[in-house]
């Protein structure tokens, strides 16, 4: 029997960021790595399929990740001195251990000039491989390493560059819908102040904007049929909003003056069609200034048709506090409604989340080794994003800090290669 030749591909460089996180240069090593060893992508041997290619002699096989199809697949070519090799003739199994450590096995069937395998290669391509083949009795046995989208970054240095983490699992998701609106006094809060018979006015203690005390003397008025003059009295306390008589002018069954109190105060929000199904009474409302300097919580406590016909909007009313007079009646505001809630089993801070290729990812974390995990996600809101695949429960992932994780792997050049 031919004795068994295990040949190690060196990994390629991990070249980490030195700048902000200091100390973050170390590269991973493995039994498997050659020390002193720096190859990237490009200095192993291809084949004719662009795959890396193992050799033993005169046998050779051709390792590739054929993933034109619905998902990854491995296609494995053999040669006999650089010729295709029946594949009929070779028996081989691949085992790909991965950060965690967590075992991927594949055995292989002949297939047209190829080895194939049903096992799809999952995401990431990052692991050591141990790929081991049978040729007429003769075996041969290679150990390489695969990685992209990992790092090595010791603790202090992580800590440094505020990198945090936490353990993925269960999560209460709202979802919230945007509304515009604007303050207004609430109808509790206003008074029409009339005469109560008509007359001439002879004297008048009102301005546009004075403040007035409930029983408050604001006008006089010559009643016209008994002569006799009269005082009118202010209903609430508040700030007179309207004026729409002076002295000497007739006072009859219009309103002659409006009193506001600014301290009962509600927003006002529109609700369009596509919305006011999913909007409630009860239902908890962010009321935030237009410059954003001043929030305040509140439940809608009714919702009211609108005048216009046309638009077919609806009108919700969320009271106000008066916070000492930050909220000006006719003032626009914004609001953030919570129309939806539910536990979801699996989901990371919103955060965390980061591009890498063509996926958006969060970043494993196995002692001082950071690794992506492309996901598969569901609902999302500014706090927290539901995740449907791509992360077992209880994996630390990095919460903060994930935008340095995501440099010092691009500055490494661990790309997806295989």
């Amino acid at each position: 029997m031919t004795p068994v030749r295990t040949w190690r591909i060196a990994p390629f460089a991990l070249v980490l960021a030195a700048g902000l996180l200091t100390g973050c240069g170390e590269r991973s090593k493995t039994p498997t790595a050659e020390a002193g060893a720096e190859a990237g992508p490009a200095e192993y041997e291809r084949g004719p399929h662009n795959g890396r290619l193992l050799r033993d002699g005169d046998f050779s096989l051709e390792v590739t990740i054929y993933e034109e199809g619905p998902a990854p697949l491995f296609r494995l070519y053999p040669y006999l001195k650089d010729k295709p090799l029946d594949p009929r003739q070779v028996q081989v199994s691949i085992a790909l251990t991965r950060l965690g450590p967590k075992i991927d096995r594949f055995t292989f069937t002949p297939e047209a000039d190829y080895l194939a395998s049903p096992g799809v290669v999952s995401e990431p391509h990052s692991f050591d491989v141990s790929v081991a083949a049978t040729r007429g009795g003769a075996r041969s046995a290679w150990t390489y390493q695969s990685y992209e989208g990992r790092t090595v970054i010791k603790a202090d240095a992580a800590k440094a560059g505020g990198v945090k983490t936490e353990r993925a699992g269960a999560a209460v998701l709202g979802e919230s819908l945007p509304l515009n609106g604007r303050v207004e006094i609430t109808p509790e809060g206003q008074s029409e102040v009339f005469a109560r018979y008509p007359g001439r006015v002879v004297s008048l203690n009102a301005a546009l904007g004075q403040r007035v005390t409930r029983g408050q003397v604001l006008a006089r008025v010559e009643s016209s049929e008994s002569l006799q003059t009269y005082a009118i009295t202010a209903p609430i306390s508040g700030v007179i909003l309207t004026k729409t008589v002076n002295v000497g002018t007739m006072a009859g069954t219009s309103p002659m003056l409006t009193i506001g109190d600014p301290t009962r105060l509600h927003a006002e929000f529109f609700l369009y069609p596509k919305d006011a199904e999913r909007v409630r009474v009860g239902q908890r409302v962010e009321v935030v200034s237009q410059a954003g300097g001043h929030r305040a919580m509140g439940v809608i406590e009714v919702i009211l048709p609108a005048a216009d016909p046309i638009s077919q909007t609806l009108i919700a009313h969320v009271e106000l506090p008066f916070q000492g007079g930050v909220w000006r009646p006719g003032l626009g505001v914004q609001g953030v409604v919570q129309v939806g809630e539910g536990s979801v089993p699996l989901a990371v801070r919103t955060k965390a989340l980061q591009p890498f290729r063509d996926f958006t990812v969060v970043y494993a974390k196995v002692g001082d080794t950071y690794e992506v995990r492309m996901l598969e996600l569901g609902r999302r809101t500014d706090e927290w994003t539901e995740v449907l695949g791509g992360l077992e429960p209880g994996t630390e992932y990095v919460s903060d800090g994930a935008f340095l994780i995501r440099a010092d792997i691009e500055k490494s050049g661990a790309s997806h290669d295989h």
